[in-house]
């Protein structure tokens, strides 16, 4: 177990290699400490149920933590788009998606009012931890609407009030305020997960 001292020193760090511009640091800044212990990226995307061939955006993909999880689940035939504003990270993911092989990832420099997918939309968008970082977020999905294929999800996964570093920084979002933002960028609420120990995970669906 890691003390809450501990974690604060670890965060700083992060947020300092943030700062300091070299892509490598900032993508092990992004990653987190011990992320898998509490991220638990597999049941994460088993939860998700993507199908294999689908079309998802990893909306604020950062250094493609879950970018290469959600290549995996859509399979060959499928596409994952990771969408970022940070240009040093898309490189990155482009580089290992050449490295492995990945023909199913492709990197979009987004803008920061708009994910600039390509039209043909996405069957899933899905977001961690980059809810918080949206300005307008009820206009930023309500045009995000456009994006979406028919029967599409959007997944929320963000920082809530448990987590004690992330309330210190500001890094976090109430489920209750995404709730009741989304309803009014046009969405309603399909599911909800509680497995996560400092997030919460919330999908939904526009309103029809």
């Amino acid at each position: 177990m890691v003390s809450k001292p501990q974690r604060f020193f670890r965060l700083a760090l992060a947020v300092a290699l943030l700062m300091t511009g070299c892509a490598q640091l900032k993508q092990c800044a992004y990653a987190g400490i011990n992320r898998d212990e509490w991220q638990q990226p597999e049941k994460v995307i088993a939860a998700l149920k993507i199908q294999p061939g689908a079309t998802v955006a990893d909306l604020g993909s950062g250094g493609g933590y879950f970018t290469f999880r959600l290549a995996e689940a859509v399979g060959p035939t499928g596409k994952v788009y990771a969408v970022d504003i940070d240009r040093d990270m898309l490189e990155l993911i482009a580089e290992r998606a050449t490295k492995e092989g990945r023909s199913n990832v492709q990197v979009i420099l987004a803008r920061p009012e708009d994910p600039s997918l390509p039209e043909a939309g996405a069957d899933l968008i899905f977001t961690s931890n980059t809810y918080h970082h949206i300005e307008d977020r009820v206009a930023y999905f309500a045009n995000l609407r456009k994006y979406l294929r028919r029967n599409g999800r959007v997944a929320i996964i963000e920082f809530d009030r448990r987590g004690w570093l992330e309330g210190l920084l500001r890094h976090y979002t109430p489920s209750e305020f995404i709730k009741r933002e989304m309803e009014q960028a046009g969405y309603m609420l399909q599911n909800e997960f509680d497995f996560l120990n400092r997030q919460s995970f919330l999908i939904f669906v526009p309103k029809r």
